[in-house]
């Protein structure tokens, strides 16, 4: 039996526990999608949205990228946040990231690392624009979380500034942009910011 093949067999043992609990689950499901939170966060495969939150599917749109990074060029990730905010009307929208970030640690170097390097230099401008934080003498440790933890707050400026939460702000849209970071050695979020149109 092959990789794949214990996924599907996990896959259908999944769906049939929920079916037990509730026959119509599926059914209900497939009819509506009407989330209050969009979820930007890190691809790292230890930072999955719903069960950090514990909520089911149907109730987190979910976008995902190397360090949880929202910047103007990406069409996919503004994609995604317009959809939320104009289509689906979420009135949440996380940014999360997290302690031991591979992507941020990356970018605390100046080794080449190919194609990657591009998407990284985004974070190396978050640590330029505050580098009076970090000390030459700050232990590597220490400095990865703290700059883990101004990436967060920066993607949330970013998302802020885009013109799909602006007009959404301007309509009077019920909508605020959350910043968040996850701990992978206690499982537990804390908010470093949040952000209304009151803010804006």
């Amino acid at each position: 039996m092959g990789d794949l093949d214990r996924i599907l067999i996990r896959n259908k043992l999944w769906a049939e526990k929920l079916k037990e609990i509730n026959p119509n689950y599926f059914e209900n499901l497939s009819r509506l999608q009407a989330p209050e939170y969009l979820w930007i966060g890190c691809a790292d495969s230890r930072v999955p949205a719903n069960q950090i939150i514990d909520l089911p599917p149907g109730e987190v749109f979910v976008h995902r990228n190397i360090a949880n990074v929202v910047v103007p060029s990406d069409l996919n990730c503004l994609s995604v946040l317009q959809y939320a905010v104009e289509v689906l009307k979420v009135k949440h929208i996380i940014v999360c990231g997290h302690y031991g970030c591979g992507g941020v640690k990356t970018a605390m170097s100046d080794d080449d690392h190919g194609l990657i390097d591009n998407w990284l230099n985004h974070i190396r401008t978050v640590r330029r624009l505050h580098a009076d934080r970090f000390s030459k003498d700050m232990p590597e440790d220490e400095a990865l979380d703290l700059l883990c933890e101004l990436n967060i707050i920066e993607q949330v400026k970013n998302v802020c500034t885009t013109t799909i939460v602006r007009d959404a702000w301007l309509r009077g849209a019920v909508l605020s942009v959350h910043g968040l970071v996850y701990n992978l050695k206690d499982g537990i979020l804390q908010e470093l910011c949040m952000h209304t149109a009151t803010d804006a």
